[in-house]
């Protein structure tokens, strides 16, 4: 979750909103951004790899600017069925920007993301290159 943004965000619209993060100090930031602003986001302090999120709990998921593929497999499961994933992040295109990050372990190899979620309705998919290089998608679990 960081420090929120999202969280906010979807927390402002009426969605009861809840991060993770294995960054304590983020974690208050965004509790205390939505307090402060009369927001509820809950907030939980883990690390996925080792406890994973629960099975059909969530609604919506929203992964950003994060890339951790051992994750895809509990991503997918903890989206309850007819939920939604929208996720987003940097493809192997961004290192001719000259930022961002570089390693392979983060950065999306062409059509990876589209294929992570085989099997899902996909109800947007697109592979950018501007400001940044990102792929982004927007699937829904069958059911």
């Amino acid at each position: 979750m960081g420090r929120g943004r999202h969280a906010l965000a979807l927390a402002r619209m009426g969605w009861r909103a809840f991060g993770i993060d294995r960054d304590l100090g983020a974690l208050r930031t965004a509790m205390g951004r939505a307090a402060a602003e009369g927001s509820i986001v809950r907030a939980w302090c883990g690390d996925l790899t080792v406890t994973p999120l629960p099975a059909a709990a969530f609604e919506l998921v929203v992964v950003t600017r994060y890339l951790q593929r051992d994750l895809f497999d509990s991503i997918r499961r903890a989206v309850v069925p007819a939920g939604v994933v929208v996720y987003e992040t940097f493809t192997i295109d961004q290192r001719a920007l000259g930022f961002g990050p570089t390693s392979a372990d983060h950065l999306l190899a062409p059509g990876e993301l589209r294929s992570r979620f085989d099997g899902f309705d996909i109800l947007s998919y697109e592979e950018t290159i501007g400001s940044e290089a990102v792929a982004r998608i927007v699937a829904r679990r069958p059911g």
